[in-house]
Protein backbone atom coordinates (compact mmCIF):
# COMPACT_ATOMS: atom_id res chain seq x y z
CA UNK A 1 0.00 0.00 0.00
CA UNK A 2 2.82 2.35 0.87
CA UNK A 3 4.42 1.56 -2.48
CA UNK A 4 1.23 2.54 -4.29
CA UNK A 5 1.04 5.80 -2.34
CA UNK A 6 4.65 6.63 -3.12
CA UNK A 7 4.23 5.81 -6.79
CA UNK A 8 1.13 7.90 -7.27
CA UNK A 9 2.85 11.32 -7.02
CA UNK A 10 5.51 10.13 -9.45
CA UNK A 11 2.89 9.24 -12.06
CA UNK A 12 1.22 12.60 -11.39
CA UNK A 13 4.49 14.44 -11.93
CA UNK A 14 5.19 12.64 -15.20
CA UNK A 15 1.81 13.52 -16.71
CA UNK A 16 2.55 17.20 -17.53
CA UNK A 17 5.82 16.11 -19.14
CA UNK A 18 3.99 13.59 -21.28
CA UNK A 19 1.45 16.23 -22.22
CA UNK A 20 4.25 18.58 -23.31
CA UNK A 21 5.82 15.86 -25.42
CA UNK A 22 2.50 15.13 -27.11
CA UNK A 23 1.97 18.83 -27.70
CA UNK A 24 5.44 19.22 -29.23
CA UNK A 25 4.87 16.18 -31.44
CA UNK A 26 1.53 17.61 -32.59
CA UNK A 27 3.15 20.96 -33.38
CA UNK A 28 6.00 19.27 -35.22
CA UNK A 29 3.45 17.27 -37.21
CA UNK A 30 1.74 20.52 -38.22
CA UNK A 31 5.07 22.03 -39.25
CA UNK A 32 5.92 19.01 -41.38
CA UNK A 33 2.46 19.03 -42.97
CA UNK A 34 2.84 22.69 -43.90
CA UNK A 35 6.44 22.67 -45.12
CA UNK A 36 6.39 19.26 -46.77
CA UNK A 37 2.86 19.23 -48.15
CA UNK A 38 1.92 22.90 -48.29
CA UNK A 39 -1.04 22.36 -45.98
CA UNK A 40 -2.37 25.89 -45.33
CA UNK A 41 -4.75 24.65 -42.66
CA UNK A 42 -1.74 23.37 -40.71
CA UNK A 43 -0.13 26.81 -41.09
CA UNK A 44 -3.26 28.50 -39.75
CA UNK A 45 -3.41 26.10 -36.81
CA UNK A 46 0.26 26.79 -35.97
CA UNK A 47 -0.31 30.53 -35.92
CA UNK A 48 -3.29 30.10 -33.59
CA UNK A 49 -1.30 27.86 -31.25
CA UNK A 50 1.58 30.35 -30.88
CA UNK A 51 -0.35 33.61 -30.63
CA UNK A 52 0.09 33.48 -26.81
CA UNK A 53 3.87 33.51 -27.39
CA UNK A 54 3.55 36.55 -29.66
CA UNK A 55 1.38 38.27 -27.05
CA UNK A 56 3.87 37.54 -24.28
CA UNK A 57 6.76 39.01 -26.30
CA UNK A 58 4.72 42.07 -27.30
CA UNK A 59 4.00 42.73 -23.63
CA UNK A 60 7.72 43.32 -23.07
CA UNK A 61 7.29 46.66 -24.83
CA UNK A 62 4.21 47.80 -22.97
CA UNK A 63 6.29 50.56 -21.32
CA UNK A 64 6.41 52.41 -24.65
CA UNK A 65 3.73 54.73 -25.99
CA UNK A 66 2.85 52.35 -28.81
CA UNK A 67 -0.72 50.95 -28.62
CA UNK A 68 -0.59 47.32 -27.54
CA UNK A 69 -2.87 46.32 -30.44
CA UNK A 70 -0.20 47.58 -32.86
CA UNK A 71 2.55 45.75 -30.99
CA UNK A 72 0.55 42.52 -31.03
CA UNK A 73 -0.03 42.90 -34.76
CA UNK A 74 3.71 43.33 -35.35
CA UNK A 75 4.47 40.33 -33.13
CA UNK A 76 1.96 38.19 -35.06
CA UNK A 77 3.65 39.25 -38.30
CA UNK A 78 6.93 38.01 -36.84
CA UNK A 79 5.22 34.76 -35.85
CA UNK A 80 3.97 34.19 -39.39
CA UNK A 81 7.48 34.82 -40.73
CA UNK A 82 8.84 32.30 -38.23
CA UNK A 83 6.30 29.68 -39.30
CA UNK A 84 7.15 30.24 -42.97
CA UNK A 85 10.94 30.24 -42.52
CA UNK A 86 11.29 27.43 -40.01
CA UNK A 87 13.04 24.29 -41.25
CA UNK A 88 11.78 21.18 -39.43
CA UNK A 89 14.70 19.05 -40.64
CA UNK A 90 17.17 21.01 -38.51
CA UNK A 91 15.69 19.61 -35.31
CA UNK A 92 15.58 22.97 -33.51
CA UNK A 93 12.59 23.63 -31.28
CA UNK A 94 10.18 25.93 -33.04
CA UNK A 95 9.88 28.26 -30.04
CA UNK A 96 13.68 28.66 -29.97
CA UNK A 97 13.47 29.92 -33.54
CA UNK A 98 10.21 31.85 -33.29
CA UNK A 99 11.03 33.98 -30.24
CA UNK A 100 14.09 35.74 -31.75
CA UNK A 101 12.21 36.22 -35.01
CA UNK A 102 9.26 37.88 -33.28
CA UNK A 103 11.52 40.07 -31.12
CA UNK A 104 13.46 41.08 -34.22
CA UNK A 105 10.24 42.17 -35.91
CA UNK A 106 9.26 44.23 -32.86
CA UNK A 107 12.68 45.92 -32.71
CA UNK A 108 12.52 46.63 -36.44
CA UNK A 109 9.12 48.24 -35.95
CA UNK A 110 10.49 50.64 -33.35
CA UNK A 111 13.60 51.34 -35.42
CA UNK A 112 11.90 52.02 -38.72
CA UNK A 113 8.41 53.24 -37.90
CA UNK A 114 8.20 54.25 -34.26
CA UNK A 115 10.71 57.11 -34.25
CA UNK A 116 9.69 60.48 -35.64
CA UNK A 117 13.32 61.34 -36.42
CA UNK A 118 16.04 59.06 -37.72
CA UNK A 119 18.27 57.93 -34.85
CA UNK A 120 21.13 55.39 -35.15
CA UNK A 121 20.03 51.86 -34.31
CA UNK A 122 22.47 51.47 -31.42
CA UNK A 123 21.28 54.70 -29.85
CA UNK A 124 17.64 53.66 -30.28
CA UNK A 125 18.25 50.37 -28.47
CA UNK A 126 20.17 52.15 -25.72
CA UNK A 127 17.34 54.65 -25.27
CA UNK A 128 14.82 51.82 -24.96
CA UNK A 129 17.07 50.03 -22.46
CA UNK A 130 17.39 53.20 -20.39
CA UNK A 131 13.62 53.70 -20.38
CA UNK A 132 13.01 50.09 -19.38
CA UNK A 133 15.65 50.15 -16.64
CA UNK A 134 14.39 53.47 -15.30
CA UNK A 135 10.91 51.98 -14.94
CA UNK A 136 12.28 48.88 -13.19
CA UNK A 137 14.43 50.88 -10.78
CA UNK A 138 11.54 53.22 -10.01
CA UNK A 139 9.45 50.24 -8.88
CA UNK A 140 12.28 48.72 -6.84
CA UNK A 141 13.46 51.94 -5.21
CA UNK A 142 10.06 53.56 -4.72
CA UNK A 143 11.36 56.75 -6.35
CA UNK A 144 12.82 57.98 -9.60
CA UNK A 145 16.41 56.70 -9.98
CA UNK A 146 19.30 59.08 -10.57
CA UNK A 147 21.14 59.09 -13.86
CA UNK A 148 24.16 57.54 -12.17
CA UNK A 149 22.04 54.69 -10.73
CA UNK A 150 20.66 53.91 -14.19
CA UNK A 151 24.15 54.07 -15.67
CA UNK A 152 25.55 51.71 -13.02
CA UNK A 153 22.70 49.24 -13.50
CA UNK A 154 23.23 49.13 -17.28
CA UNK A 155 27.06 49.27 -17.13
CA UNK A 156 26.99 52.55 -19.09
CA UNK A 157 28.57 55.93 -18.50
CA UNK A 158 26.51 58.86 -17.27
CA UNK A 159 27.11 60.58 -20.61
CA UNK A 160 25.73 57.57 -22.50
CA UNK A 161 22.57 57.56 -20.37
CA UNK A 162 22.08 61.32 -20.88
CA UNK A 163 22.59 60.90 -24.62
CA UNK A 164 20.03 58.08 -24.70
CA UNK A 165 17.52 60.15 -22.72
CA UNK A 166 17.96 63.06 -25.11
CA UNK A 167 17.55 60.75 -28.10
CA UNK A 168 14.29 59.41 -26.62
CA UNK A 169 12.82 62.86 -27.19
CA UNK A 170 13.05 62.13 -30.93
CA UNK A 171 10.60 59.23 -30.63
CA UNK A 172 7.65 61.49 -31.29
CA UNK A 173 7.18 65.10 -32.26
CA UNK A 174 4.77 67.70 -30.91
CA UNK A 175 2.15 69.24 -33.16
CA UNK A 176 2.48 72.98 -33.76
CA UNK A 177 -1.28 73.17 -33.15
CA UNK A 178 -0.96 71.60 -29.68
CA UNK A 179 -2.17 73.88 -26.83
CA UNK A 180 0.53 75.02 -24.41
CA UNK A 181 0.11 76.77 -21.04
CA UNK A 182 1.71 80.21 -20.80
CA UNK A 183 3.16 81.99 -17.77
CA UNK A 184 0.05 84.13 -17.43
CA UNK A 185 -2.13 81.04 -17.03
CA UNK A 186 -3.69 81.34 -20.47
CA UNK A 187 -3.27 78.74 -23.17
CA UNK A 188 -1.83 79.28 -26.62
CA UNK A 189 -0.88 77.21 -29.61
CA UNK A 190 2.69 75.99 -29.75
CA UNK A 191 3.18 77.69 -33.13
CA UNK A 192 2.53 81.04 -31.45
CA UNK A 193 5.34 80.49 -28.95
CA UNK A 194 8.00 78.99 -31.19
CA UNK A 195 10.57 81.32 -32.69
CA UNK A 196 11.16 85.02 -32.32
CA UNK A 197 11.89 88.04 -34.44
CA UNK A 198 15.33 87.79 -36.00
CA UNK A 199 17.25 90.94 -35.15
CA UNK A 200 19.76 90.24 -37.89
CA UNK A 201 17.23 91.36 -40.50
CA UNK A 202 17.69 94.92 -39.25
CA UNK A 203 21.40 94.68 -39.99
CA UNK A 204 20.89 94.07 -43.70
CA UNK A 205 20.16 97.71 -44.56
CA UNK A 206 22.90 98.93 -42.22
CA UNK A 207 25.38 96.58 -43.83
CA UNK A 208 24.50 97.78 -47.33
CA UNK A 209 24.88 101.42 -46.25
CA UNK A 210 28.22 100.72 -44.57
CA UNK A 211 29.51 98.86 -47.62
CA UNK A 212 28.66 101.82 -49.86
CA UNK A 213 30.32 104.24 -47.46
CA UNK A 214 33.36 101.96 -47.13
CA UNK A 215 33.86 101.94 -50.85
CA UNK A 216 33.55 105.75 -50.88
CA UNK A 217 36.25 106.24 -48.23
CA UNK A 218 39.54 107.70 -49.39
CA UNK A 219 42.10 105.01 -49.98
CA UNK A 220 44.31 106.13 -47.10
CA UNK A 221 41.46 106.01 -44.55
CA UNK A 222 40.38 102.57 -45.78
CA UNK A 223 43.98 101.38 -45.48
CA UNK A 224 44.22 102.66 -41.88
CA UNK A 225 41.00 100.86 -40.88
CA UNK A 226 42.19 97.61 -42.48
CA UNK A 227 45.54 97.75 -40.69
CA UNK A 228 43.87 98.53 -37.35
CA UNK A 229 41.01 96.02 -37.35
CA UNK A 230 42.06 93.34 -39.80
CA UNK A 231 45.78 93.12 -39.01
CA UNK A 232 45.37 94.31 -35.40
CA UNK A 233 48.23 96.83 -35.58
CA UNK A 234 48.62 99.67 -33.08
CA UNK A 235 48.40 103.28 -34.24
CA UNK A 236 52.18 103.62 -33.88
CA UNK A 237 52.73 100.48 -36.01
CA UNK A 238 50.31 101.81 -38.62
CA UNK A 239 52.18 105.12 -38.71
CA UNK A 240 55.46 103.32 -39.25
CA UNK A 241 53.84 101.27 -42.03
CA UNK A 242 52.35 104.20 -44.01
CA UNK A 243 54.88 106.89 -43.06
CA UNK A 244 52.64 109.13 -40.89
CA UNK A 245 52.74 110.19 -37.27
CA UNK A 246 50.63 108.41 -34.66
CA UNK A 247 48.51 111.55 -34.21
CA UNK A 248 47.80 111.72 -37.94
CA UNK A 249 46.86 108.04 -37.96
CA UNK A 250 44.49 108.68 -35.05
CA UNK A 251 42.74 111.48 -36.96
CA UNK A 252 42.41 109.34 -40.10
CA UNK A 253 41.01 106.43 -38.13
CA UNK A 254 38.52 108.62 -36.22
CA UNK A 255 37.30 110.27 -39.43
CA UNK A 256 36.76 106.93 -41.19
CA UNK A 257 34.90 105.41 -38.23
CA UNK A 258 32.67 108.48 -37.88
CA UNK A 259 31.67 108.16 -41.53
CA UNK A 260 30.85 104.47 -41.18
CA UNK A 261 28.90 105.03 -37.98
CA UNK A 262 26.87 107.83 -39.55
CA UNK A 263 26.05 105.59 -42.51
CA UNK A 264 24.80 102.85 -40.17
CA UNK A 265 22.63 105.26 -38.15
CA UNK A 266 20.93 106.77 -41.20
CA UNK A 267 20.25 103.42 -42.89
Amino acid sequence: MSTAIAAAPARHRRRPHCDRLKLQEAERGLLVRYHANGDLLAREELVKRFIPLARELALRYRYTNEPFEDLLQVACLGLIKAVDRYEPDRGTKFTSYAAPTILGELKRHFRDKGWALRVPRGLQERAMAVNRETETLSKNLGRSPTVREVATSLALTVEEVLEASEAAASYETASLDAPVARDDGESALLVELVGEEDSSYGLVESRDAIVATWRALPGLERKVVELRFMEDLTQREIGDRIGYSQMHVSRLLRRALNRLEAAAETA
